[in-house]
């Protein structure tokens, strides 16, 4: 588990850097959410993650009497879990949206701002 976990995080990141340099909007979306999740495993592996360690202080004592998963990136990670999963919602919305008015979702075609008929844009005022 010790070391597959990192190749995973590492793959994750791999999978997530070649989606977000994709020419399509919706790749570039799931890029965003593989990335949130490659965020999410390596700060959950680095709160000491086992089998045997439960994040739980037994009953009756006031600190722990051996090791013990940290509590507290577990508890980021839900909260960041809602977090993308709503970001994830806003950007597919947006991305929609923009499909719907420009007719495509090739970033190459969505020129608005300067189309490929009129020539370079002013150098001056």
């Amino acid at each position: 588990m010790q070391t597959v976990l990192p190749i995973v995080v590492a793959a994750l990141f791999g999978v997530a850097v070649y989606l977000l340099l994709s020419k399509r909007i919706i790749r570039m979306l799931l890029g965003v959410v593989v990335l949130g999740n490659a965020v999410n495993l390596s700060i959950f592996a680095a709160g000491r993650i086992g089998v045997a360690v439960p994040p739980i202080i037994p009953g009756g004592n006031l600190v722990p009497n051996g090791a013990i998963a940290n509590p507290l990136p577990q508890a980021l990670i839900l909260t960041a879990i809602v977090i993308s999963f709503s970001f994830f919602a806003f950007l597919l919305v947006l991305a929609f949206r923009a499909y719907q008015d420009l007719g495509t979702d090739d970033t190459d075609r969505m020129r608005v701002a300067e189309p490929e008929g009129e020539g370079p844009p002013p150098l001056g005022y």
